[in-house]
């Protein structure tokens, strides 16, 4: 395993159009960083920068203190996993994933014993007769993985490895994914546009948004403590709610033309007093049916033990998420107008209209 530093990378198509932009990072030697993002962000060319697939337009790109800007894709000792398995149909399972050593004239007991291996940290032991045509789409995605896994090489770069596999193997894929990790301890960076895969795999994560990192930092100070409105929207599911208003003297929020919502005083920083700012609250965070303001019920997701209701108030959308029980003696209809409040004890968030970013200070 190896560190891998990023010093002010840049990316430029066509001579003016920046995808990347001055990125800094140092990922240290084993650790997980998944980059996330909207399509378009830049997050899979940044990938494909520190593979070698795509030439830097400016800055550099470390690998275990080796400057790799000049060097070749196979020169930089990274494996990568795609978003297509790219398998060799006419192959068993066994010549696919020991194709890359052979190719590099490996011997043949050394072939024999890391694809042995490989197979084995992947449940695949039972497949290396089968061609991939046999296999179902996990089982393809594990062979491509084991086909890195046997090159034992210092980084694993991941670009959306599991968007064409269903939600029941996403998840069970996301565990393996885990589990290999925590066994290889291997310096791995993992692109995803799957808020979810970043908040389950990431021990750091990076929220890309037009070819700038917005955030870097743990699943829990990104999603506890969103650095800009572009973060707070992308990551939760449901997203946070976000509504301009204007903080009074008597630390009241105002929204134009509706009812104020009184927040005690010990939750509003003074750096937004008399401030039109952005109030941001999770779903979860409100409460049904208790004195705050009032919405009109628009629709309602029904998710089993919980439920998503969809509201709006005035020309703001708003999400409460909470347990059925809170209104399964009271079924809620479209329409309907509701008491909304904010739980107390949980984190209200805060930030700057012009800039969209983060207002620290409680």
């Amino acid at each position: 395993m190896a560190a891998v530093v990023l010093d002010k990378v840049c990316k430029t198509y066509a001579g003016n159009v920046e995808v990347i932009k001055d990125f800094s990072m140092q990922i240290k030697a084993g650790e997980f960083v998944v980059i996330v993002g909207p399509s378009g962000c830049g997050k899979s060319t940044l990938l494909r920068m520190i593979a070698g697939l795509e030439e830097v337009t400016g800055g550099d790109i470390y690998i275990d203190e080796q400057g790799v800007n000049q060097l070749e894709p196979a020169q930089r000792d990274i494996a990568m996993v795609f978003q297509n398995y790219a398998l060799y149909p006419h192959m068993k399972v066994f010549d696919n994933m020991a194709y890359g050593l052979k190719i590099k004239k490996f011997p043949k007991e050394e072939i024999r014993q890391r694809v042995q291996n490989a197979a084995q940290i992947l449940e695949l032991s039972h497949l290396l007769d089968r061609r991939p045509r046999e296999l179902s789409g996990g089982q393809r995605q594990r062979v491509a993985m084991g086909r890195a896994i046997v090159r034992e090489p210092k980084v694993f770069l991941f670009d959306e490895p599991l968007s064409n596999l269903d939600a029941k193997l996403r998840v069970q894929m996301r565990l393996e994914i885990q589990r290999l990790h925590q066994r290889l301890k291997t310096t791995s960076l993992y692109v995803t546009h799957d808020q979810v895969e970043a908040m389950t795999l990431a021990q750091r994560m990076v929220v890309m948004n037009k070819g700038v990192a917005e955030q870097i930092g743990t699943p829990s100070e990104v999603f506890n403590q969103p650095a800009s409105t572009f973060v707070a929207s992308f990551i939760g599911s449901p997203p946070m709610n976000l509504i301009p208003v204007t903080v009074t003297e008597q630390k009241v929020l105002r929204l134009e033309g509706l009812p104020a919502l009184s927040i005690e005083q010990e939750r509003i920083p003074a750096a937004v007093k008399n401030q039109k700012v952005i109030f941001g609250v999770r779903p979860e965070h409100l409460v049904l049916h208790r004195p705050g303001l009032e919405v009109n019920v628009e629709m309602i997701e029904v998710l089993g033990s919980e439920q998503l209701i969809h509201a709006r108030l005035g020309d703001y959308p708003l999400v409460i998420r909470c347990p059925m029980s809170d209104t399964a003696t009271d079924l809620l209809g479209v329409g309907e107008k509701i008491q909304v409040g904010v739980a107390p004890d949980h984190p209200l968030h805060w930030f700057d209209k012009q800039s969209q970013r983060r207002i620290n200070g409680l």
